[in-house]
């Protein structure tokens, strides 16, 4: 029997064709780990340094954990990727979700969860900045026909 080279580009196909997908999802969510490590991680671990006081140690370590496999769209069609950071102090278990938020896929921007609602997450670094109503909020499933 003859392997023919039609045959070998019909496998080469069907084996990439999967693959790409899956590793458009694997840079997805990578890309929404990274944005939110340099975007909060990274600036709050900064900001808390060393200090010498009664209060609370900062976090010994954070771990970013990405929520969804690929993008979740708002009421307004802009795509957008829930995460949440997980906390661990000196001496204890990992908190989860001890900050959630979302980062919006086109822009970049991340919003954090305070108390019920959606706010940018500046901030979580002392700025005066209000709830953002309809933001990392799912818009419900298109009706069926």
């Amino acid at each position: 029997m003859r392997f023919s080279p039609k045959l070998a580009w019909c496998i080469l196909v069907m084996v990439l064709v999967p693959s790409v997908a899956w590793a458009g999802d694997v840079t997805l969510s990578a890309w929404a780990e990274k944005t939110v490590r340099d975007g909060l991680v990274k600036p709050l671990s900064q900001q808390e340094g060393r200090r010498f006081s009664r209060e609370r140690p900062p976090p010994q370590e954070r771990r970013v954990r990405v929520l969804a496999v690929g993008p979740t769209t708002d009421k307004s069609g802009n795509e957008f990727v829930p995460f949440a950071i997980d906390q661990r102090y000196p001496g204890s278990a990992w908190n989860e979700n001890s900050i959630v938020g979302c980062v919006y896929r086109k822009t970049g921007y991340l919003f954090v969860k305070i108390g019920e609602e959606y706010r940018p997450s500046s901030f979580l670094f002392g700025k005066n900045v209000g709830p953002v109503k309809g933001v990392c909020e799912a818009a419900p499933p298109p009706a069926k026909a």
